[in-house]
């Protein structure tokens, strides 16, 4: 029987029972919840990371974005919260759409 040790989709188990495979799974307390949030966000950057083709790269990206919901509420707020917060950031200091690969700055 494979480990995987990870948090997954709400749904992943019910998708298993429907197979007949048993498996084993908890529900995490708030603090390991945000730790694994974080590692999961890691781990779905990391396969965009790896993604060769522009429908898998958006698949993977979908996968961030449902991360980032879910951390911005374990913080309080909302992803319309986090996107205003881009929006301001974006105001103040820019996006990143001209491509500027900053070398070095003369002290």
């Amino acid at each position: 029987m494979p480990t995987y040790n990870k948090l997954v989709r709400d749904r992943i188990p019910e998708i298993i029972e429907a197979t007949g495979k048993k498996f084993s799974a908890s529900i995490l307390d708030e603090e390991q919840y945000i730790k694994e949030l974080k590692k999961k966000s890691l781990e779905e950057l990391e396969e965009y990371h790896e993604a060769e083709t522009n429908e898998d790269a958006l698949e993977e990206l979908a996968d961030v974005l449902e991360i980032m919901h879910a951390l911005a509420s374990v913080h309080g707020s909302s992803i319309e919260e986090v996107e205003r917060i881009r929006k301001g950031k974006t105001e103040k200091r820019g996006g990143f759409e001209n491509k500027v690969f900053l070398i070095e700055v003369e002290d």
